[in-house]
């Protein structure tokens, strides 16, 4: 059975609404099941399942606003966008942050960003070029 994306990532999360509502904002995922305990969205090339951390260990967490970042990880989810300014804004309509444009570098071509989401989890974007057919780039 194919599956339908080519890449996935697992995140536990405190309030998987939350961080669901915005890796589907910022990351343009849809939500595609949902239950108490998980959901899960994609792309055409992505999966995200956004599991809930049981509730004796999530008692014991406390996420401040705004988050402390997450740093320290050998991981950082990466995500393709048409728009970093856009992708900024869904952020912090999400209770997320990408950081300002000064901050922007090029990465294989690609203007890149760091963030954070929800509950601090340090994330990348890219933007992609115009003529990738995602919808408008800014300059």
């Amino acid at each position: 059975m194919a599956l339908p994306f080519s890449a996935g990532a697992v995140v536990y999360a405190k309030d998987i609404h939350r961080l669901a509502r915005f890796y589907a904002a910022v990351a343009d995922l849809e939500v595609m099941h949902e239950v108490d305990d998980h959901i899960v969205l994609e792309s055409e090339s992505v999966e995200i399942v956004i599991v809930a951390i049981p509730a004796d260990v999530a008692s014991r967490i406390v996420i401040k606003t705004p988050p402390d970042k997450r740093e320290a990880t050998a991981f950082k989810l990466v995500f393709a966008v048409p728009s970093l300014a856009q992708a900024r804004e869904a952020a912090k309509a999400n209770e997320g942050e990408i950081y300002p444009s000064g901050k922007e570098w090029s990465f294989q071509g690609l203007r890149t960003c760091d963030g954070v989401d929800p509950e601090g989890n340090v994330i990348q974007l890219r933007e992609l070029p115009v003529d990738a057919g995602l919808g408008d780039v800014e300059d």
